[in-house]
């Protein structure tokens, strides 16, 4: 990434230093812990909000960094939400300490028969005298039973399918709230996911913007999101890039380090290009939305190759490593189980397809 800063002014590369610099003292060290513990990450997220990470997706004005570095998803689709599609009273009421992590949000939008397709979703807020009743199910939640606060999107007119979905924020507490159980995931074990079950009511000062106007929110929200995505599987990704090379300069097999193989320099130049290419990506797509510009199609493209190349870099790496590269004394194993999800969540590959298909077409 050394080489790219020149892309970045000098208070986001000074911004990224800090973070790689954090992330290489405090959170590698407890990362196979984590994993093997599945504990929730708390403490990592303790140490994040003392760095402004947690409010690196927010203006100045609402606490933030106004930093166009991305990650914690799950929280920053919570604040996005609230950002984007909330008025000044939301924001100043929930904002300010989610941007000091004082509060973690999380974002409700996936049901058990609604996840690719959001405009199915089935949870339904009617009007209860001066507010809303909300009733449904909510899956797969990052963050959702541990959140201080949660953006629920439910179907306010059902008649109007899309035009019809509207958000509502949901303090932790709020009777009626009730988180599941938490799923036991593959991977990223450290940042749990809930079944959410709802049969609340909510005053009409918790209904985020308009009624009818949660669905454009949370497309815009889900674009941010592909881009931190984008960034997870690049920092995986040069990760297992990093490993394969040091072993390669260091594992001697017949002699001579496996660096001198032709094949395995192949590999290793396929996965550097594969990753740079990843990075153009993202940090083409971070600047169009830095610039105020349309960057929907960007965010797919740079999900999509992203979340593909981690699985090809991740998967090399371990080829390269041998049956070392299979075993939990490495970290490896660790980082192909996480990158499995990246093409999934925040819009699965063939999603990210569909909508790059339907920008080419429209043109």
């Amino acid at each position: 990434m050394a080489d790219l800063y020149h892309m970045l002014d000098e208070a986001e590369a000074s911004f990224i230093t800090m973070l790689e610099r954090f992330a290489a003292e405090k959170l590698a060290p407890k990362a196979a812990a984590t994993d093997e513990s599945g504990a929730f990450v708390h403490a990592q997220l303790d140490g994040l909000a003392e760095t402004g990470m947690m409010g690196a997706n927010l203006p100045e004005k609402w606490g933030g960094a106004d930093i166009s570095a991305q990650a914690l998803t799950a929280h920053y689709l919570a604040s996005d939400s609230i950002l984007i599609g909330g008025d000044d009273d939301l924001r100043a009421r929930y904002l300010p300490d989610a941007a000091t992590g004082a509060k973690l949000g999380a974002f409700g939008l996936t049901e058990p028969t609604a996840g690719s397709d959001p405009a199915d979703i089935k949870t339904r807020a009617t009007r209860e005298g001066d507010g809303w009743r909300v009733k449904g199910r909510k899956c797969f939640i990052s963050n959702g039973g541990v959140a201080d606060f949660v953006v629920i999107y439910a179907v306010t007119d059902p008649a109007a399918r899309h035009r019809g979905i509207s958000a509502f924020v949901v303090d932790k507490g709020t009777s009626g709230f009730t988180p599941g159980r938490a799923e036991n995931t593959m991977g990223l074990r450290g940042g749990h996911v809930w079944e959410l079950d709802l049969d609340l009511w909510l005053p009409e000062s918790q209904r985020l913007g308009a009624e009818g106007t949660g669905f454009r929110t949370a497309m815009t929200v889900l674009d941010n999101g592909r881009l931190e995505v984008a960034a997870m599987c690049i920092g995986i990704a040069r990760a297992a890039l990093t490993a394969a090379t040091d072993w390669a300069k260091t594992r001697i097999i017949s002699g001579e380090p496996l660096a001198a193989k032709q094949g395995i320099r192949w590999m290793l130049a396929d996965m550097a290009l594969d990753l740079r290419a990843s990075e153009l990506l993202a940090l083409e797509a971070a600047r169009l939305r830095q610039d105020g510009a349309r960057f929907s199609e960007a965010a797919s493209m740079a999900k999509l190759h992203a979340s593909e190349m981690a699985h090809r870099v991740t998967d090399k790496a371990i080829q390269i490593h041998g049956g070392y590269g299979f075993t939990r004394d490495f970290p490896l194993e660790r980082h192909a189980r996480d990158v499995r999800m990246m093409r999934i969540y925040e819009g699965s590959s063939e999603i990210q397809r569909n909508i790059i298909a339907g920008h080419l077409l429209a043109a």
